[in-house]
């Protein structure tokens, strides 16, 4: 990890910090934990996603199966503090996703007396292709009362607009926004809490949980190689999203030259959206309305008067009355690029399950994650034309957002999250 990873550990053991980060200590298991099949654990080590890179894991990575996603609010003052944090979060990331211990003294390979930098819960767990992948929100370049915390203010993206309030929002502060985020996505649900939990203790003193979300299921697909999942209205979700392989990613994805701040080029920007789904009313709807709602089929995916999943939407189509067979509100029609000037989104949100609300109703839905090159000309028309038009919105409620500028991939062990932003 270079220089800085020897200081980091070397603080952590002289001071006898308790901020002790999680590990993942290889394929070994350990008293506990759980054990594994020797050639699935061989497989499954060897599958971690590289930290280092000119873009971050996590974005055009294959969509893993589980999230754990926080937004925090910094707390210190101190600017120093605030970069030699994001330093120390690579560090830990890099360890972490590489199925390493966070800390080099461990979960118990260090003194009786002092607390482990390694919380051990995912000691004996596989990398299970842990991403962490961090974004900084416009609060941090100018706070609520329009403070310049960290002399940032001049340096805050255009592309960073604060979101304009879509009809039919009923927003909770306290589960919008934030300062920074880290998304963790990784295959095994332990392994993207952990990290999680842990950067949050490394954290301590320096930023604060704001909110947090957990995930499973994945609802989109970013990459060709992976089938089309289902949401929880049982309906294929993310059919047309922007994939990996797609000869337009990096128009629809990346941070261009010239764009903003040199600092993002090769960044992309993260929309966030917590929406609740009315489940039990979707559940005493025919099939036939939710086919027409959506614009697909329910069980192939293919959209309605077509044959296959991915068949390209025929918007001109009419039925023998005359209609489209795709309505003109119909979900699917709303979000096509030929509504929005060719503007596409990379999506990889997941499902939520939060218990119930106390009624008897549960509380689920889709967590929302889109990545893309400018939200102002992708997720905003996007959002407004099914905000004011999709006949879905009876049965969502949308109750948390959040925007992010997510800068581009630590390239070494000599660079950091946010090197470039706080030069």
């Amino acid at each position: 990890m270079g220089e800085r990873s020897g200081r980091l550990s070397r603080r952590r053991a002289m001071t006898l910090a308790g901020t002790g980060l999680a590990g993942m200590a290889g394929a070994t298991a350990l008293g506990g934990s759980r054990s594994w099949d020797r050639t699935a654990t061989e497989h499954h080590a060897a599958s971690a996603v590289p930290f280092h890179g000119e873009h971050q894991a996590g974005i055009t990575t294959p969509a893993q199966d589980r999230l754990h996603f926080v937004a925090f609010d910094v707390i210190t003052k101190d600017r120093a503090r605030l970069v030699a944090l994001l330093e120390d979060w690579s560090v830990a990331a890099a360890r972490m996703t590489a199925g390493q211990d966070a800390g080099e003294i461990g979960a118990v390979g260090g003194i009786p007396e002092a607390p482990p930098d390694d919380t051990g819960e995912a000691l004996g767990l596989p990398p299970s292709q842990l991403t962490l992948t961090v974004g900084f929100g416009p609060s941090l370049f100018r706070d609520a009362d329009g403070r310049d915390r960290f002399g940032l203010a001049d340096r805050r993206p255009a592309a960073l607009a604060a979101l304009p309030k879509f009809p039919g929002d009923a927003l909770r502060p306290e589960i919008s926004g934030g300062d920074l985020c880290v998304q963790a996505c990784a295959n095994d649900p332990q392994v993207a809490v952990h990290a999680i939990r842990n950067l949050a203790r490394l954290g301590m003193g320096v930023v604060s949980v704001r909110w947090s979300q957990l995930g499973f299921g994945r609802t989109s697909s970013t990459s060709r190689d992976q089938a089309t999942p289902r949401n929880l209205f049982g309906f294929k979700d993310g059919t047309a999203n922007v994939k990996a392989e797609d000869p337009d990613l990096a128009e629809q994805l990346w941070v261009q030259p010239g764009d903003g701040p040199e600092w993002m080029t090769g960044g992309s920007y993260l929309v966030t959206r917590k929406i609740r789904m009315v489940i039990e009313t979707w559940d005493r709807t025919s099939l036939g309305e939710q086919e027409a709602l959506i614009g697909r089929s329910k069980g192939s995916g293919a959209p309605l008067g077509g044959g296959d999943e991915f068949d390209e939407l025929d918007l001109e189509l009419k039925g023998p009355d005359g209609e489209p067979v795709i309505a003109e509100q119909a979900h699917v029609r709303l979000a096509h690029p030929s509504q929005h000037g060719g503007a596409r989104l990379l999506r990889r949100g997941y499902n939520f399950v939060d218990g119930s609300d106390g009624l008897g109703r549960l509380d689920a839905g889709l967590f929302f994650i889109a990545y893309q090159r400018d939200p102002r000309r992708q997720f905003v028309p996007i959002q407004t034309q099914l905000a004011r038009h999709d006949l879905l919105n009876e049965y969502l409620r949308y109750i948390s957002s959040g925007l992010f500028a997510c800068p581009p991939g630590v390239r070494d062990g000599d660079d950091h999250w946010g090197r470039a932003l706080f030069r």
